[in-house]
């Protein structure tokens, strides 16, 4: 699995739909298998009143809708954000072998995320392996979160 900008670059089209939408924050996440997208989305928490339809959440659920099961072996997720602890938890189950994210837990927290006070209050990362996930194209992200910060929006 080697990294490929055109799958980040995806994940922000994504994100920046979800917040033109006023869907949720600038979060999109693209599964990918074998060098081909399986299936993309955004967050939607506003969408849907659901606090657990977060971008890496509605991909992984297309993507095994998709694919028709719900073993994500052999996949790898893109997205603008550094997981939380729920989306991360969410790959883990699906069996995702590699996570790229673009903007860390610091960032979601300068545009009003609590990722990091959960995953403080959960134990951190530091059991998951080293090459598990990578940051990647945080500048590109960063255009999204910024966009996101200059908006009339509902922090949640």
């Amino acid at each position: 699995m080697t990294y490929q900008k055109r799958f980040m670059e995806i994940a922000v089209a994504e994100a920046r739909e979800g917040i033109e939408k006023g869907y949720g924050g600038p979060f999109g996440a693209v599964v990918v298998k074998d060098g081909e997208v399986v299936a993309s989305s955004h967050n939607q928490v506003l969408l849907n009143n659901d606090s657990t339809c977060h971008g890496e959440i509605a991909a992984i659920r297309k993507a095994e809708q998709a694919l028709g099961t719900y073993d994500l072996s052999g996949c790898e997720l893109y997205t603008t954000g550094e997981p939380c602890p729920m989306c991360l938890a969410a790959i883990l189950w699906a069996n995702i072998g590699k996570v790229y994210y673009g903007c860390t837990l610091a960032d979601n927290a300068k545009i009003g995320f609590r990722d990091t006070k959960i995953d403080e209050m959960l134990g951190g990362r530091n059991n998951l392996p080293s090459d598990f996930m990578e940051e990647k194209d945080r500048e590109l992200c960063l255009e999204v979160f910024d966009e996101y910060s200059e908006m009339e929006k509902v922090i949640y």
